[in-house]
């Protein structure tokens, strides 16, 4: 019952942080918003930690073998870890990257609107 809990919880995490990314992606375009291709960046790098712990879930239900005696449960670790790793390297270099290229060609702000509009899809999918 708890893996069944558990993997419901990772499916609804990847839906909604699928659609978050989805929804900062399109105001990140229509506005040219660096800091909104920024979020978007880091929303896809949260896809993609649930997409590595939900690796980690199936890895820690393998039935224990000669290498492994005592199972395979800490594998979840393992790959929690890489998810930190993931968070920090994908989305902090993507972040740097509009970052600086936002200080090198700035813009003016564009509508507000759009933010607004994510802001409250992402508290609707969250």
């Amino acid at each position: 019952m708890a893996r069944h809990s558990t993997l419901k919880v990772v499916y609804a995490a990847i839906l909604a942080n699928l659609g978050i990314a989805i929804s900062k992606y399109i105001a990140g375009f229509v506005t040219g918003s660096s800091a909104m291709l920024a979020e978007a960046y880091h929303s896809t790098a949260d896809t993609g930690n649930e997409l590595l712990l939900l690796l980690g879930c199936g890895a820690a239900q393998r039935t224990p073998d000669a290498l492994h005696p005592f199972g395979h449960g800490k594998a979840i670790y393992s790959y929690s870890l890489l998810v930190a790793v993931f968070i920090f390297g994908f989305g902090g270099a993507l972040a740097a990257y509009q970052g600086i290229s936002r200080i090198r060609r700035p813009e003016p702000p564009g509508n507000p609107l759009w933010n607004y509009l994510v802001s409250g899809i992402a508290a609707v999918a969250g």
